[in-house]
């Protein structure tokens, strides 16, 4: 397993992350399983929303299943999020304070390591989020912050009021949903849909400001559309490709949809959704595989990308 220190941090970090949105519904000793599985295979990282499970219903299982001696909880990261509520997004101070003491008391530990800002809300007030993370901070509450789903423009808006570094955006991407890579390549092209800039350019961005992005949905056709893996009648070429690729580095096609992420320069984390250790240690192993130039661009055009 890869670990290394996200820039503005001073986490030592795994590359893959195990995210627990689907966990509401499973026995303690399901979910104590697929933690260890993943702390076996190296996975430091945890994610979770306040959303997850209803209100702080997943963070509540995991609080409830999993303990950590206080050596334990020194070595992992827990991240959550804030901001999404039921039909509106708030990044209100009050809310924001509110739903962090209910994260920490849900998730039976004293602190975050890192709490992101969930979806962008509209009606933001930067003053605000400001105001709020220097609480979380000086109260030893949260010790790290950041973003997920936002735009440059927004991560600056947020960045002239707020104190600390906003050191991660948690994005989806995958191999078949990768606009945010895509476009780059194929730029000034009229009437390509692929040359559309549809972030104003989150990964060049983050790259440049020390951003670490965390990649969700990272097996996912689409916006929760189904996995690509084994999906023959819709993406035949990139499963062959998967396959062969697979062989040659002894992985799985997950293993190697994880490394095709991975491989990227910007250093980029890999969010799994799932609730199945084997395939947690199928993505762990593709952690760091170095793909060659070849099998990166040949996976990128399998799932019917275009390079000019």
């Amino acid at each position: 397993m890869k670990t290394f220190t996200p820039p503005q941090t001073n986490l030592q970090a795994s590359n893959v992350i195990l995210g627990l949105m689907r966990i509401s519904e499973m026995e303690d000793e399901e979910i104590r399983t697929l933690v260890g599985t993943a702390r076996d295979a190296g996975i430091n990282f945890f994610d979770h929303a306040d959303v997850y499970g209803g209100a702080h219903g997943c963070e509540k299982r995991f609080g409830d299943a999993v303990t950590f001696t206080a050596t334990e909880r020194e070595s992992i990261i827990i991240q959550s999020k804030v901001g999404i509520r039921q039909g509106f997004f708030d990044f209100s101070k009050e809310h924001i304070l509110r739903s962090v003491d209910e994260s920490l008391a849900a998730l039976n530990t004293d602190y975050m390591d890192i709490l992101l800002l969930h979806r962008p809300d509209a009606l933001v007030e930067p003053a605000e989020v400001a105001a709020a993370f220097d609480a979380l901070h000086a109260a030893g509450k949260v010790r790290n912050f950041g973003v997920s789903n936002q735009t440059p423009g927004l991560v600056e808006l947020l960045k002239r009021s707020v104190n600390q570094p906003l050191a991660f955006n948690q994005v989806q991407l995958s191999i078949t949903h990768s606009p945010l890579i895509a476009q780059g390549i194929a730029a000034n092209m009229a009437g390509l849909d692929q040359s559309i800039d549809r972030d104003n350019g989150i990964l060049e961005y983050s790259r440049l400001n020390d951003i670490t992005l965390q990649a969700w949905s990272p097996f996912q056709k689409g916006f929760f559309d189904g996995v690509f893996i084994g999906d023959r009648e819709n993406f035949g070429p990139l499963n062959d490709a998967l396959d062969e690729i697979a062989a040659a580095h002894g992985v799985t096609p997950t293993g190697i949809a994880v490394a095709w992420i991975t491989r990227h320069p910007a250093n980029m984390q890999v969010v799994l959704g799932t609730t199945k250790p084997a395939r947690v240690l199928e993505s762990a192993a593709g952690s760091d595989i170095p793909l060659s130039r070849e099998e990166w661009y040949r996976l990128f055009t399998a799932a019917g990308h275009v390079l000019p």
